[in-house]
């Protein structure tokens, strides 16, 4: 029986500045001639591709680093395709066992609920949530039932699915692995055939579930989508991945001062990478820009570019020229336009005890070791002396580069 003629499309100009648009920071693109396809059907029957991104509301804080997958989806979403944010709020309940060592537990509906919601309000930040198309996978999924859950695990394999990393070595190492574990993969496989996207976006760590979900569409009959893995973004220290355990990260709800400083703080390096993964400016501009850098332009003047942009995101175009002028300010010692009025009584009252009780320092000890570090100044005069007591009147306490308050002590 003869196969049908499969109908290749024109690769036009237009198609392959999309696939520019689409490896712009990527790690993996699979297949790569599948996507160029894809693009080129899109353009010549004017009909958008479907662009899905799993996001499982795990934790209620978002950094800097998980935006990189959104910025990617409102580079496609720019491009006329339709974006699809998905909460994994049925597959929350039986917990992603990626990268992990262990059984990872699931949460309840309430936790899952309140992270869904912090996470969907900042995915309003960087996509047209207006034109996207915001599912649950509760949806298709409590419907599916036990019997279509076993249906569904009789298209794959074991011996396959020991072939993911994480389960491999835990087996090898003896450590236990629970069933439901295998169900997470296919969950996330199956939300692929419900939607039938054409894209899938993740994390490198995901790659495996990602796959899982063009073995399932080929299974059901669809047209496979493809794949595409975004690196994690490197944190402060320009070494590991962005995390808020080793404290290298930019919470995207931190304020708009200590948000443009952090992006400062990066190294030169660095910010060229966050310029390909976190900026919004053409591929083209960064380019040029990194040309006047090399020709002897100031670094900084990149950085400070990169950090309003980052801050204009996050807060408005206002609070990151406030923030700009506030850097200036406090490199200058001077003093922010806004800082915290405290009033405290026990005049005289020693430097130790006035950081504790102003919420400059957790503790007396903690501010002993910074008064050592030469990080406390009084009214932009350092103090060196621990056992310093203050006389009743104001003051401008500061402490390191970002903690100041007057206090009025009586």
């Amino acid at each position: 029986m003869n196969q049908p003629a499969v109908t290749q499309y024109p690769v036009t100009d237009r198609v392959r500045e999309a696939l520019a648009v689409t490896l712009r920071g990527v790690e993996e693109l699979i297949p790569a001639e599948e996507w160029i396809q894809k693009l080129a059907r899109a353009e010549a029957t004017k009909t958008p591709l479907r662009i899905k991104f799993g996001l499982d509301p795990t934790a209620p804080d978002i950094h800097l680093g998980h935006t990189v997958v959104f910025n990617k989806m409102r580079q496609l979403q720019d491009l006329g395709h339709t974006v699809i944010p998905l909460i994994g709020d049925f597959t929350t309940t039986i917990g992603d066992p990626s990268g992990r060592n262990s059984t990872r537990p699931p949460l309840t509906r309430e936790q899952i609920e309140a992270n869904a919601k912090t996470y969907f309000d900042q995915l309003r930040v960087v996509l047209d949530v207006s034109k996207a198309e915001v599912r649950y996978n509760s949806e298709w999924s409590d419907p599916l039932g036990a019997r279509g859950m076993i249906q569904l695990a009789a298209k794959y394999t074991v011996a396959r699915m020991m072939e993911r990393n994480d389960f491999h070595e835990r087996f090898h190492a003896g450590t236990s692995i629970s069933v439901h574990e295998f169900l997470y993969p296919l969950m996330q496989g199956y939300d692929s055939v419900a939607l039938k996207s054409d894209l899938e976006l993740g994390g490198t760590d995901q790659k495996f579930n990602l796959l899982m979900g063009r073995h399932l569409q080929q299974e059901y009959g669809q047209e496979p989508q493809c794949i595409l893995t975004m690196p994690l973004l490197e944190g402060l220290d320009g070494v590991e991945k962005m995390s808020k355990s080793k404290n290298n990260y930019i919470g995207i709800t931190e304020d708009a001062n200590t948000m443009f400083a952090k992006v400062l703080s990066i190294s030169d390096e660095l910010m060229w990478r966050w310029y390909t993964l976190v900026s919004f400016r053409g591929e083209a501009e960064i380019a040029t820009l990194k040309k006047e850098i090399e020709g002897g332009r100031n670094p900084k003047d990149a950085k400070v570019m990169l950090a309003k942009e980052i801050t204009s995101r996050f807060h408005s175009a206002q609070a990151a020229d406030a923030a700009e002028q506030d850097f200036i300010n406090r490199s200058k010692g001077g003093v922010p336009d806004e800082i915290p009025d405290v009033a405290l009584s026990g005049a005289p009252l020693g430097i130790g005890a006035l950081l504790k009780q102003a919420g400059l320092a957790p503790s007396g000890s903690e501010a002993n070791r910074l008064i050592d570090g030469g990080g406390v100044r009084v009214d932009s005069a350092v103090v060196s002396d621990k056992g310093l007591k203050l006389p009743a009147g104001t003051y401008v306490v500061q402490v390191g580069k970002r903690k100041f308050a007057r206090v009025t002590l009586s």
